[in-house]
């Protein structure tokens, strides 16, 4: 059994597909690039796909992976070429890699998010993420299954900063850009936490709704607080 890891994207309007909706879709581009899956036991067999932490509706990602298993060996970029193409653009496999090592799930240690605040100054966005960094504990709350549940959003965020990048403000109207680097942490903390974290401390609240994307997770480099490509290893190996 061959396994292949592949990184995928949600770009454009593809970013409001649900991890269920790109399931389905997945599931298709298998069949039309005839790829030979290997399939669970049971009564109702399905192929055997490992998807590993999913972004939520709504955002885009840049970095998004999964596994599966053949039952006959690939050529590795021919396979991600044909996966590529019989998906919707937006869906884009964008990497591709043999698995040669353990462990994928669990060198997805954090995330670098960039949130789009349309209507907000840099200085202003500025002034939020210092007030956010100094303090102790940023309570919010979500609402779950179970109810609400309050949590600190401030213990899980590794680095967070507002940058000025003329190149990334197409119009002249302010758009201030937040860099994040989150740990994947229990109780997880998103990028909509952060953001009422930052109303919480520095009433910071975006005339629009912010423009998320993924851009990078993997592991977390404690000495520099950077996300590195969790394919690496497997190209290592290789």
């Amino acid at each position: 059994m061959q396994r292949i890891r592949l990184r995928y994207t949600k770009r454009g309007r593809l970013r409001f597909t649900s991890h269920r909706d790109f399931q389905r879709a997945f599931e298709r581009a298998l069949r039309r690039a005839e790829v030979p899956m290997a399939y669970s036991a049971g009564f109702t067999p399905h192929p055997k796909v490992s998807y590993a932490n999913a972004a939520p509706t709504g955002t885009g990602s840049e970095a998004e992976y999964l596994e599966i298993a053949l039952t006959a060996p690939r050529d590795v970029d021919k396979l991600r070429e044909l996966l590529d193409e019989s998906l919707p653009t937006g869906l884009d496999i964008v990497d591709a890699v043999e698995a040669r090592t353990s462990g994928l799930a669990d060198r997805l240690a954090a995330s670098v998010w960039e949130l789009r605040l349309e209507g907000v100054e840099l200085a202003e966005a500025e002034r939020a993420a210092a007030a956010f960094l100094a303090a102790e504990t940023v309570e919010v709350q979500r609402r779950t299954k179970n109810g609400m549940r309050t949590f600190d959003a401030r213990e899980a965020v590794a680095s967070l900063a507002a940058i000025n990048d003329p190149a990334d403000r197409p119009t002249d109207r302010a758009c201030a850009i937040l860099r994040l680097v989150v740990r994947h942490v229990t109780p997880a903390v998103r990028p909509d936490d952060v953001l009422s974290g930052l109303r919480a401390v520095a009433d910071l609240a975006p005339p629009v709704p912010a423009a998320v994307t993924r851009l990078a997770q993997g592991p977390f480099d404690d000495e520099t607080g950077t996300v590195t490509d969790p394919l690496a290893p497997d190209r290592e190996a290789a």
